[in-house]
């Protein structure tokens, strides 16, 4: 996967265009494989026909030729890759808000085998506690297996197909700097403050309601 060219300003105009361009009169784009509509902007995958290499990255008439693009869901594109036989590990970082969906995002779009990097998961399963309880005893013990597992990542170690990190990441160059690292994708969970907001106030969990709010509006405070 080459990181520096699908999260650079070039490659994002052209997407926003070639999207554009093939909006249906209903306003939706629609899935090139499956023929169903793409609901989320984000769920949105410009697929290349003709895959890129280190040897034709370059090559305009390749990785920006409108005709060499089909725009597919996140999980038809891992379909078509399944069904190419491609080897290559791919990496997508998904970051956003809390209660943006993140989480949600990622298992929906997840299969059998993929490695999945999140806090809120480490922290349950180290503590034993429950879901979003975080004790401080072991703060520097789930931050160091949430480093393992970024460079069990970063070294391609182990035979998962898909590596999805998930994280806020509010700021433009510490995410674009780990996506380098990874050679990852980076994929932005986009819901607005408003609607996170309200899916806080709407959750049976025990997240601390007061905090979380906090969380949110720094996030959108900070976000570049």
């Amino acid at each position: 996967m080459h990181s520096d060219f699908y999260n650079s300003r070039e490659w994002e105009q052209f997407r926003k265009v070639v999207i554009l361009e093939r909006l249906h009169d209903d306003g939706l784009t629609y899935c090139e494989y499956c023929r169903k509509p793409i609901l989320k902007a984000y769920d949105c995958i410009a697929h290349h026909k003709v895959a890129l290499t280190d040897f034709n990255i370059h090559d305009v008439s390749i990785s920006l030729n409108p005709d060499n693009i089909m725009l597919v869901h996140h999980r038809c594109h891992n379909l078509i890759h399944n069904k190419l036989g491609k080897p290559q590990q791919q990496v997508f970082i998904v970051y956003g808000s809390p209660m943006s969906g993140k989480s949600s995002y990622v298992s929906d779009n997840m299969e059998v085998g993929d490695l999945i990097v999140d806090m809120d998961n480490i922290w349950q399963s180290i503590s034993g506690c429950d879901r979003y309880t975080k004790p401080n005893q072991i703060k520097q013990i789930v931050f160091g297996v949430r480093d393992y597992l970024i460079d069990c990542i970063r070294t391609r170690q182990g035979k998962w197909s898909n590596a999805w990190v998930i994280g806020g990441y509010p700021y433009r160059a510490e995410r674009e700097r780990l996506a380098r690292q990874l050679n990852a994708r980076l994929i932005h969970i986009d819901t607005t403050q408003a609607e996170c907001l309200e899916r806080l106030i709407k959750c049976d969990d025990n997240r601390n309601v007061d905090d979380w709010k906090k969380f949110i509006e720094n996030y959108f405070k900070n976000f570049s």
